[in-house]
Formats: structure tokens, C-alpha cells, sequence
């Protein structure tokens, strides 16, 4: 694990038990990202390969931060978080590929891939 992450998870945790319920919002950008991950892992299983194979370690990374900061009993509500930003994704996803219209699919491919680079970002910073 990268060490500014490690350092990220450690005062996230500390954070997390001195104020309950304050890991929320983390905790859903977290879920949205796995979401959205997953849908980009699944799509270039069809049309890039070995990108796959990078997605499916950040998708691994951001797994292990929803587990390590995931409440009991939210189980549910996390996977609802993950399936609406999947499919989400997989809709701009789908648009960038197949629009008839060329500026549609453009829009969609720039918003897809801006999404994902969001949750990239999350995990090892800006400018990575």
C-alpha cells in the first residue's frame, strides 16, 4: 500500500471513532467509486485488456478502504451506492462507444473518464 495512503487510512480511522457517523460521506465516495471502477474494469475487458488489469488493483484498493471503514450493518446501504454508480457509469460508458451522435459520445467518453480519474485521484492524489 502506498504510504500516503496508509497515512490517508490512519487519520481517516482516528477521525471515524471520535465521530460517529462523520465517515459517512467518505465512506459513500468510497462505495461510488468501487461502483464506477468496476464498470470501467468490466469495459475494457471487452475493448482493453490489459488496462483491466490496473483498474482491477485500484478497484482492489478502494474495496479494502470501504471494508476497513464500513460500519456494521451498512453492508446495504454501501452495495445500493456501488450498483446506482455502476450503472452509471456503465451508461457513459456505453454512450462514449455507441452514440449515433458523435458530440454525444464524445461528452459521455470525456464524463466517464473524468469520473474515473475523480476516484484515482482519491486514491494516490492529484497529478498521479
Amino acid at each position: 500500500m502506498a504510504r500516503g495512503l496508509e497515512t490517508f487510512l490512519a487519520v481517516f480511522m482516528l477521525g471515524a471513532a471520535t465521530a460517529p457517523g462523520a465517515a459517512d460521506p467518505l465512506l459513500r465516495e468510497f462505495a461510488v467509486c468501487a461502483g464506477r471502477l468496476s464498470a470501467v474494469m468490466e469495459d475494457q475487458w471487452m475493448f482493453d485488456g490489459p488496462g483491466s488489469e490496473r483498474t482491477a488493483e485500484e478497484l482492489a484498493a478502494v474495496v479494502s478502504l470501504i471494508d476497513a471503514s464500513m460500519p456494521a450493518g451498512d453492508g446495504r446501504k454501501v452495495m445500493a451506492w456501488r450498483i446506482d454508480a455502476k450503472v452509471a457509469q456503465r451508461g457513459l460508458l456505453h454512450q462514449g462507444r455507441f452514440a449515433r451522435e458523435p458530440r454525444l459520445a464524445r461528452t459521455a467518453a470525456a464524463r466517464a473518464e473524468a469520473l474515473a480519474a475523480g476516484c484515482r485521484d482519491l486514491l494516490f492524489g492529484a497529478g498521479s
